[in-house]
């Protein structure tokens, strides 16, 4: 009843917490830890994030455990036309504000005395997993097509997982889309200048439901019972925006607008070995694989209430894959701080593009994408001392007191390859040229195990 009772605490706090608008058509880094490993965490997912990168792995998670963090995401955009004027463009500031972040709680149901629950984990998490927030000047040569877009969209996840089978778990949940103007606009926007000093905005919100479901198997373990090899398979549906929201020129309303957003399926592959994992340290390496179905956003166009087509807005975006590798040293055991241990994080992604030449928009930064990662991570046991205060163990409010707290930083550096738009459908009103863009990413998690 205890652990029920603190479960219904974490939960209310979660479900009062404030959503966060995304930065990138596709967000990498829902929790520090795993961003400091290139987000190749899918076969490892041994903390609250497992919600985010394989359900399955929150079968991993003894207790209550509650996850909370986000990044800090800037970094310059750099358009050169071909008569070689440059214009400079940003994240909508120098650091995005909101920040995307990430709240996690998971809840294992072992010793509640019903035998069917020994077995079964639950969890809810907060994302914002998808979404685009750039901005260019109105000067810009390509004024009249875009200047600012902004998806301010998250994602709350309940989720449950099962151990089938000593080696294998399974994991599913919902994810539910949506918007809140307690942060950000509350809806996706779109501007563009039609005229010197006229601005045309669109906007919308909507609300859609997807799944995820992922499984992991432990194919080896050592003498002490640990994974050594483990493989997982994750996939996440597809969902569906119908973005219901008005035109406005100059902040004025001229109509009522409805705008379809795909957001697309998800299939990641995974596999972690640890060379190294005994009592004294553990050493692991993990190659995930994504594949990302783009084909599904075919086109933004806008139209009518009665379904009157009164802007085209092709896409034709292509699927993609991305290729992560991540590796982490970890000391569970260190003389000069008893009861801590202390993990040294590294990684790097590779992302196609998804945008072709014909319908690029300098709103969307995408070209082939190389993140480099590290991260730091310090986790104090009950014995641990904090701060040398306290004991890690005492931290905690009234009786409720946290048997670990851990604290993970990380750091990315999102090195898009420069690229030169040619043949754009839109070249009329300069988006070709020559573009090249560069985001660092700062992360922070804080967790706490009950």
């Amino acid at each position: 009843m205890r652990r029920f009772s603190l479960l219904l605490i974490i939960l209310a706090l979660i479900c009062s917490s404030s959503p966060v608008s995304a930065q990138v058509p596709r967000i990498f880094g829902q929790g520090a830890a795993a961003s400091g490993m290139g987000n190749a965490f899918a076969a490892q997912a041994d903390n609250p994030s497992a919600l985010h990168y394989n359900p399955a792995g929150m079968t991993q998670l003894p207790g209550v455990q509650v996850m909370a963090g986000g990044l800090l995401v800037g970094g310059p955009l750099s358009h050169r036309g071909p008569n070689g004027l440059t214009t400079s463009g940003d994240h909508d500031g120098v650091i995005a504000w909101p920040a995307p972040a990430h709240t996690y709680i998971t809840a294992n149901l072992q010793g509640l005395g019903v035998p069917l629950l020994d077995k079964l984990t639950v969890g809810v998490g907060v994302t914002t997993p998808f979404g685009s927030a750039t901005r260019w000047p109105d000067t810009s040569p390509f004024s009249t097509v875009a200047t600012f877009s902004a998806l301010p969209l998250f994602d709350i996840k309940p989720t449950i997982a099962y151990r089938l089978l000593p080696d294998l778990s399974i994991g599913a949940g919902a994810d539910i889309y949506t918007f809140a103007g307690l942060f950000g606009e509350g809806h996706a926007e779109f501007q563009r200048v039609v005229a010197p000093g006229i601005k045309l905005e669109l906007n919308g919100k909507d609300a859609a439901l997807g799944f995820n479901v992922g499984a992991l198997y432990t194919a080896l373990r050592n003498g002490d019972g640990l994974p050594i090899v483990n493989v997982a398979v994750v996939y996440r549906s597809q969902a569906t925006l119908h973005l219901d929201g008005v035109q406005l020129i100059n902040g004025v309303k001229i109509r009522d607008t409805t705008t379809t957003l795909v957001l697309p399926q998800v299939i990641t592959g995974g596999i972690a070995l640890w060379p190294v994992r005994n009592t004294e340290r553990e050493w692991k390496l993990e190659l995930n694989v994504d594949y990302v179905g783009w084909q599904s956003v075919r086109n933004l166009d806008v139209r009518g209430p009665d379904g009157t087509l009164l802007l085209p807005q092709p896409q034709n975006w292509k699927s993609t894959y991305a290729i992560l590798v991540g590796t982490e040293h970890r000391w569970l055991r260190i003389n000069q701080m008893p009861g801590w241990e202390v993990a040294v994080r590294g990684g790097y992604t590779n992302q196609q593009t998804q945008v072709p030449d014909a319908t690029f928009n300098p709103t969307i930064p995408s070209a082939d994408l190389h993140i480099i990662s590290t991260g730091f991570g310090l986790l104090c046991r009950g014995n641990g001392s904090f701060l040398g205060l306290t004991t890690c163990g005492s931290l905690g409010i009234g009786s409720i007191k946290a048997k670990v707290v851990g604290v993970d930083l990380s750091y990315q550096v999102s090195l898009y390859e420069p690229r030169t738009i040619a043949g754009n459908t839109l070249d009329r009103v300069g988006v070709n040229g020559f573009y090249q863009n560069t985001a660092h990413a700062g992360g922070l998690s804080v967790r706490a195990n009950f």
